[in-house]
């Protein structure tokens, strides 16, 4: 396969840019909105390029790591890192629930300012992926609105509370 799937989501926030990057960048904030519907821990977060974000959602007696490499970071405007699944040690694996879900993501996420709003711009593509893993995030990607969009209705709460 030449052509990589890509993940888009594209959204406007009804909050200033400022706002919607501090959501995105201060673990307090968060963890309330990244893996809606679980407890999401974060281990570690070094906000820089070669910065390590560990990540862990616990429901029930589970738990799901994940450890993403920042690549690059913009001040209020872009966000990129490699997102892997992980053992409790960060160590990079399969995911356990999706086998065939690609090792490694890029995820690069934009904040543009659109008046007093921001429009953020996610995208996923699997990295160094076999055929059988492209092939499940091309069939996977349809549902991740979904995931997705949960949290982002919990960001609108956030963007509401602290604006009150």
């Amino acid at each position: 396969m030449t052509d990589l799937p890509e993940y888009v989501l594209e959204r406007v926030f009804d909050a200033p840019r400022e706002m919607v990057w501090r959501a995105w960048t201060d673990p307090d904030l968060l963890h309330r909105w990244y893996g809606p519907g679980v407890e999401t821990v974060i281990h570690r977060f070094d906000l820089k390029s070669g910065g390590a974000w560990l990540n862990e959602m616990k429901w029930g007696g589970n738990s799901n790591f994940s450890k993403m490499s920042f690549q690059e970071v913009v001040e209020q405007e872009k966000l990129v890192w490699h997102h892997a699944s992980t053992d409790g040690d960060w160590n990079t694996i399969k995911n356990p629930m999706m086998p065939d879900w690609p090792q490694v993501l890029l995820t690069t996420v934009t904040f543009t300012d659109q008046g007093d709003k921001t429009i953020v711009r996610l995208t996923q593509v699997p990295l160094d992926a076999s055929e059988a893993e492209i092939a499940c995030f091309a069939e996977t990607m349809a549902g991740m609105d979904k995931g997705w969009g949960s949290g982002y209705a919990v960001l609108d709460e956030i963007f509401a509370e602290l604006q009150s």
